[in-house]
């Protein structure tokens, strides 16, 4: 029976500003990628985002990103790569101080936004942000990119990688996800992205958006909580992966 994790980029509420539906997204996923203040999100956000994970069962990870509430951490920075590290380590830390109030652990780690992208095609950027991780946690599950410059950091650095896949994004035939700046480079169809995200898991495929079929093993299924389509395109992946006899875990259950 194949198996897959579903993760979400979630909590990324900022004192009265509200993003996203969490109450409805968190019942439909396994693990939590909680924004850690920089990017988005700040203590009381991040207490009620551990908060509700541990009331559905979700496994709590950390979602650093760049000091930029401004451009919700997606505009990149340009940053010496020791700052980086500590960056990362810094949001991992705050986490998991709000999380040992719940009585729980951070298991996981996912890199947000620019600082993920990034991440992908800069070396310095990657080696840094796996020395974050490293430093604070090495028994820290690493979730990022396929064949990017992240997973060869993590392996480097001997940390436990999980490959990640978007329900929700397209992809160019290079194998990395559509810009944002593209009209197309989110899914909000939940068919469409459904039968990518079982695409990914039961025929181990991602279908670019010229049609080219890239191989891939994915461990788990990211779906953007920010967009207003996260619910419905969460409910039908979730729905069509059970259906195609998909077992779903928490990155802890996943034994990487």
């Amino acid at each position: 029976m194949p198996v897959v994790n579903i993760n979400a980029d979630i909590g990324e509420s900022f004192g009265t500003w509200h993003k996203g539906n969490d109450p409805a997204v968190m019942p439909l996923i396994n693990s939590a990628n909680i924004a850690c203040g920089m990017s988005a999100g700040d203590p009381t956000v991040m207490h009620e985002t551990v908060a509700l994970a541990l009331k559905h069962g979700v496994s709590v990870g950390a979602h650093p990103g760049y000091n930029d509430i401004w451009g919700f951490g997606r505009r990149a920075m340009k940053m010496n790569p020791r700052d980086i590290e500590y960056l990362v380590a810094y949001q991992i830390g705050a986490l998991m101080g709000i999380a040992a109030m719940h009585g729980t652990k951070v298991t996981h780690v996912k890199p947000h936004g620019a600082l993920h992208n990034v991440g992908i095609v800069d070396a310095d950027v990657a080696d840094a942000m796996a020395r974050g991780v490293k430093g604070v946690d090495p028994s820290l599950i690493y979730v990022g990119l396929a064949h990017s410059h992240i997973e060869k950091a993590a392996h480097r650095h001997g940390l436990r990688f999980a490959v990640e896949g978007y329900i929700d994004r397209m992809y160019d035939d290079d194998g990395n996800i559509t810009s944002r700046f593209n009209a197309d480079a989110v899914h909000k169809d939940p068919a469409r992205a459904a039968a990518q995200a079982v695409a990914m898991v039961v025929d181990k495929v991602i279908v670019t958006r010229s049609g080219k079929r890239i191989p891939v093993e994915v461990h788990s299924l990211c779906l953007h909580a920010d967009e207003p389509t996260a619910e419905i395109v969460g409910r039908a992946t979730r729905e069509a992966l059970i259906a195609a006899g998909v077992e779903l875990k928490t990155l802890p259950e996943m034994g990487l």
